[in-house]
């Protein structure tokens, strides 16, 4: 399996098609705006102007887009992967989507010959650019081997977790733990400025004690420097974090701090801030 078609090269979509390349991997790749993926076709990524195109002929079918609804799109419509990529093609959506629709499609794909996985990474933008992401893996055991070296060009931690759908459930609960860290972080630090501390000796103190965390490390900085360049967009978490209440509600589970995380985040997005970094939770404090 050498030959690759990515669909969706966004902020981490280009990344890790960079590193499939380095991997020696070939890519034929798809993206709405040509212009915004220049650099990785000057670097040897091979561009086709519709999905149906890009999928021929290619060994492995890699999507990375923004919303369930878009993963509907680019599998379902009509030209699309599931018309025109061979039977026995490897479908892989790498996309953070509901749980439900990765059954559906691993349903209808493999009713229709593909061999269907669920892969959605966490990491951000920093794990894609190093190669070091974590890949949460849904699908049958032997398609998840047989696709490894593809994972292992993109990541450092990948696992398994179970049937369809599995890997897209523990995308949820790394969201749902997001939530509460990252709401904790800017607790704190509105907390912090408050009572009058240097708020850089108080990350530096704090970051390898008991409440040190990932989230802390990646943006308390950033908060404080008022740096919102998003390495994932707080719209996206916002649709994580909607399919992560959603399907916990369907279980009936109350989470009320991912409740409320969303609650902030989508009045945030409301404001016009969606298109920043999750960091910028922050100015749900800032009055």
């Amino acid at each position: 399996m050498k030959t690759i078609a990515w669909i969706g090269v966004g902020i981490m979509g280009k990344s890790m098609v960079r590193n499939l390349r380095k991997a020696g991997f070939c890519l034929h790749i798809y993206a709405r705006n040509r212009a915004k993926v220049e650099d990785v076709i000057a670097e040897g990524a091979i561009f086709h102007d519709t999905i149906g195109d890009c999928v021929q002929g290619c060994d492995v079918v890699v999507t990375m887009v923004g919303f369930p609804q878009d993963v509907e799109e680019v599998y379902f419509q009509p030209g699309n992967i599931l018309d025109r990529a061979a039977p026995g093609t490897y479908l892989i959506d790498m996309t953070t989507t509901s749980p439900t629709l990765a059954q559906r499609l691993y349903s209808e794909g493999t009713a229709r010959g593909f061999r269907v996985l669920d892969a959605p990474v966490t990491g951000g933008d920093t794990g894609a650019r190093d190669g070091t992401l974590s890949i949460l893996v849904g699908g049958e055991e032997a398609d998840y081997q047989a696709c490894l070296p593809i994972f292992q060009a993109m990541g450092t931690n990948i696992n398994h977790q179970g049937p369809a759908g599995c890997g897209q459930h523990a995308k949820m609960a790394n969201q749902i733990m997001i939530a509460g860290a990252l709401s904790g972080v800017c607790e704190a630090l509105t907390y912090a400025q408050a009572q009058g501390l240097d708020l850089h000796k108080l990350v530096a103190s704090l970051a390898t004690g008991a409440a040190g965390s990932k989230q802390l490390d990646a943006f308390g900085e950033k908060i404080i420097g008022g740096d919102y360049a998003p390495g994932f967009f707080l719209k996206h978490f916002v649709k994580d974090m909607g399919l992560a209440l959603g399907e916990a509600q369907e279980k009936g589970l109350s989470l009320e701090v991912l409740g409320q995380a969303l609650t902030n985040y989508r009045q945030l997005e409301a404001q016009g801030f969606g298109d920043l970094g999750t960091q910028a939770l922050i100015k749900h404090y800032q009055h």
